[in-house]
């Protein structure tokens, strides 16, 4: 059967052991001494024996006290390092993030937002995963990913939260001897008859539909990451669109990158968030950064980065 044993109890018991002395353990623990007895007092009766010898000069544990010292203490240091714990973990100076993107945004967005978040929370762990949408969709789904990022246009189910955190005009990557480089953007009737390497998922949907039918790539080559596509146009003839922010990656390349118009198309860009009922404190803070987050490629991410030298130079 268990004692109803108290912590305030404990501490009373540890107090007076260190102090060896009622009189002090009672102001170390801010009581009066009446009441630090009475704390002893319910223990010993609680456990059924006498922990402490008292005499007029001293105080000190007992036999049994002297093996139940060492337990006690224990259990206070356990309980303080859990709240310690807690504390930082509620205080953000410890957590874990896990965080997935597929490879266009592993290569531009999520870098940038990892290195300012943790600028601001040193003692979070963001961990991060480069995966195909289908991963990062199945990795919130199962638990094992706590935030996601990827085209606004994939619907996740119902258990995934859904932010459109940005859009991004989208370019097209070109080789330097495609004639369509001599001018200063490209029109999607210029892009026609050019194959489409293709890495986005859905873009029918995501982005075609913006498009009318009659200037529609004829050809698309689905390929599955952004690199391969980049690679591929290197040696052969083509085009791959990709949103505006992409521009060193394409350029790292060696290929032309130009503004892709008329019509414009945005790439939305969304953040998933997996339902909980209590989302942890570090999963909430980036969730929260994310969303005030103002990447420089954006125009209020350029002007603040403007604001931000101006004052270092004042």
């Amino acid at each position: 059967m268990a004692m109803e044993v108290t912590l305030r109890q404990l501490r009373a018991y540890v107090a007076v052991l260190e102090a060896a002395s009622f009189s002090e353990a009672a102001k170390a623990m801010h009581l009066s001494q009446a009441a630090l007895s009475g704390l002893i007092k319910e223990l010993e009766s609680r456990v059924g024996v006498r922990l402490l010898d008292r005499t007029t000069r001293k105080v000190s544990a007992s036999a049994v006290g002297e093996t139940f010292a060492p337990m006690a203490r224990r259990v206070l240091s356990n309980l303080d390092e859990a709240l310690e714990n807690l504390t930082n973990l509620k205080e953000l100076r410890r957590g874990l993030v896990r965080v997935a993107a597929p490879e266009t945004l592993s290569c531009t967005l999520l870098p940038e937002l990892i290195a300012e978040y943790n600028n601001s929370h040193p003692g979070v762990d963001v961990r991060f995963d480069d995966v195909p949408i289908q991963e990062v969709l199945a990795g919130l789904q199962n638990g094992s990913t706590d935030i996601g990022f990827g085209p606004a246009g994939v619907i996740p189910d119902q258990s995934v939260e859904v932010h459109e955190i940005c859009a991004d005009p989208l370019w097209v990557a070109l080789r330097s001897d495609d004639p369509l480089t001599t001018g200063k953007s490209v029109s999607w009737k210029d892009l026609r008859d050019r194959p489409l390497l293709n890495y986005m998922p859905n873009i029918a949907i995501n982005v075609l539909s913006n498009v009318p039918p009659r200037h529609q790539p004829r050809e698309l080559v689905p390929v599955h990451r952004v690199n391969t596509a980049l690679s591929m146009l290197q040696v052969r003839r083509g085009a791959v669109i990709c949103p505006s922010m992409a521009g060193p990656l394409v350029r790292g390349f060696g290929l032309t990158f130009l503004p892709l118009l008329q019509p414009a198309v945005k790439w939305k860009i969304a953040m998933f968030v997996r339902h909980s009922a209590s989302l942890s404190p570090a999963v909430e803070s980036f969730r929260d950064f994310t969303l005030d987050f103002s990447p420089n490629w954006t125009a209020v991410g350029i002007e603040r980065r403007r604001a931000d030298g101006r004052q270092k130079t004042t």
